[in-house]
C-alpha cells in the first residue's frame, strides 16, 4: 500500500433545483464581481444561462460574461478571459458547463495576478502561486474538473495539448442538478461515461495492489457507470441513473479513487496527442487507444488485468489461464465501448488510416522529444508510444 494525502476540498450541491443556491454560495466563498465562463450553445438554448444571471442579479452580484470555450480548451480564450478579470476587477469565476469550461476557467484564475506568459505555467518555466476562486454549475459529466486539482489546456499556435495540476485551481463549490444533463446528445453522453471510466481505471492499472478498500470503491464505481450509461442510453431522462453518472464524474477525479495506489494516465497522456493533433473528442479518443495500450501492458500485470475482467467486465474466471481472463476483460471494455458508439481504433475515431508520420509526430510530443515518460503499470518510452498508436491504427 502507498502513502497518501486525499484532500478533496469542493463543496458539492447536488440535486433537482441546486443551481438555485448559486447566488449565496459565491457570497459564501468571498465573491463580488464574477466572471460567467461559459462554451455557448446548449447553456443558452436550455435557458440555463439566462437562469444563472437572473439569479445573481437578484443576489446583487455584479458580473460580467465570457462564452465561447470549445472542447479541448483553448489558450487564446483564456488570454481573453485574463485580459477581461484585470480590467473588470473580477474575484471570482463561475464555470457554467464541463470540464473543458473548468479547465478554461482554471486557467483563466492562474493567470490573472501573473505577469509573465500563461503558457509559462504548462511549459514547466513557472509554477502557480494563486489562483482566483472557482465555482462551477456542471452540466456535463466527464472531466471531473469540478473537484480534481488538474488543468488541461490547448496552445492554439502549435496545437500542443497540455495538463498541469496544483491544489490552487480546486473549485470551491459545485453545483450539480442531474436534470441538466437530460438534453445531452447520446455521443456526448457516451463519451462522458467513457472518460469518467477511464479515470478510474488510470487509478486502477498500477504496480500497487494491496489497497483492498480502494480497489473495491473503484470496481463498484466501475460497474454502476457502465449499467448507468447503458440505462441513459434507453431513457435519456432517467433521474436516477443520470445522478449517478454525475456523482461517479466527479469521484472519479477527485484523487479518492487512488487513496493507497498510484496513477497511471498513459492512456490519457497518449490521447491528448490524439485530440491536440486532431480535435476529437477526449472520451472518444480514449475508447479508441485504450484496448491497445492494455494490450501491451498486460505481461505486466496480468492478474491485475484478470480481477477487472471479473469483478468489473462481469467475465468467467478461467483460474487455469490468468492471461486469457484478463484479454477477455479487454475484449468485453471494447465491446461495450461499441454498444456507446465509441470507436476501438483510431481508424472509427477518424475515419481513415493514420500515417506512420502521424504516429511518430504523437509519440515525439507525448514524450517530449524523449524528456519524459509515460506511465508506471510499464514505463513507456517513446519507442513504446510509437508501437501503442500502431496497435491502435
Amino acid at each position: 500500500m502507498k502513502d497518501f494525502n486525499f484532500y478533496a476540498p469542493t463543496e458539492v450541491v447536488f440535486g433537482q433545483q441546486a443551481e438555485e443556491q448559486v447566488a449565496s454560495l459565491i457570497k459564501k466563498y468571498g465573491g463580488s464581481k464574477v466572471l460567467v465562463h461559459y462554451g455557448g450553445g446548449s447553456a443558452k438554448r436550455s435557458g440555463l444561462l439566462d437562469k444563472m444571471f437572473g439569479l445573481l442579479k437578484e443576489g446583487n452580484i455584479d458580473f460580467v460574461e465570457l462564452g465561447g470555450v470549445v472542447p479541448n480548451p483553448r489558450l487564446s480564450l483564456v488570454k481573453q478571459g485574463i485580459r477581461l478579470c484585470r480590467d473588470e476587477g473580477v474575484d471570482f469565476i463561475l464555470a457554467v458547463g464541463g470540464g473543458s469550461v473548468i479547465d478554461s476557467a482554471k486557467a483563466i484564475g492562474y493567470g490573472k495576478d501573473y505577469e509573465g506568459e500563461p503558457w509559462d505555467f504548462w511549459m514547466g518555466k513557472a509554477t502557480p502561486k494563486s489562483c482566483l476562486p472557482i465555482g462551477v454549475v456542471l452540466t456535463i459529466p466527464a472531466a471531473g474538473s469540478e473537484m480534481s486539482n488538474s488543468c488541461v489546456i490547448t496552445n492554439d499556435d502549435n496545437n500542443d495539448k497540455r495538463g498541469i495540476n496544483s491544489n490552487l485551481c480546486r473549485c470551491k463549490f459545485c453545483i450539480m442538478n442531474p436534470e441538466r444533463t437530460f438534453t445531452l446528445p447520446v455521443y456526448q453522453t457516451a463519451a462522458g461515461a467513457t472518460d469518467i471510466m477511464m479515470h478510474t481505471m488510470e487509478r486502477y492499472f498500477t504496480v500497487h495492489e494491496d489497497m483492498t478498500l480502494t480497489d473495491a470503491l473503484a470496481e463498484a464505481l466501475l460497474r454502476t457507470v457502465k449499467d448507468s450509461a447503458l440505462e441513459v442510453m434507453r431513457n435519456p431522462n432517467d433521474y436516477r441513473h443520470r445522478a449517478q453518472i454525475m456523482w461517479a464524474g466527479s469521484l472519479s477525479h477527485n484523487d479518492l479513487m487512488e487513496c493507497g495506489t498510484a496513477k497511471d494516465f498513459a492512456t490519457h497522456k497518449l490521447e491528448h496527442e490524439l485530440s491536440a493533433m486532431f480535435d476529437v473528442t477526449h472520451g472518444a479518443g480514449l475508447a479508441a487507444i485504450w484496448g491497445s495500450w492494455a494490450r501491451y501492458v498486460l505481461p505486466r500485470h496480468e492478474a491485475r488485468f484478470a480481477r477487472f475482467a471479473v469483478n468489473v467486465m462481469g467475465v468467467d474466471n478461467d483460474f487455469s489461464d490468468v492471461r486469457r481472463t484478463a484479454e477477455k476483460g479487454i475484449e468485453a471494455t471494447e465491446k461495450f465501448f461499441l454498444q456507446l458508439g465509441m470507436p476501438i481504433s483510431i481508424h472509427q475515431l477518424l475515419g481513415r488510416d493514420i500515417t506512420d508520420e502521424e504516429i511518430e509526430e504523437m509519440a515525439r510530443r507525448a514524450s517530449h522529444d524523449d524528456e519524459i515518460t509515460l506511465g508506471n503499470i510499464r514505463v513507456l518510452k517513446r519507442t513504446d508510444m510509437v508501437e501503442i498508436y500502431k496497435m491502435a491504427r
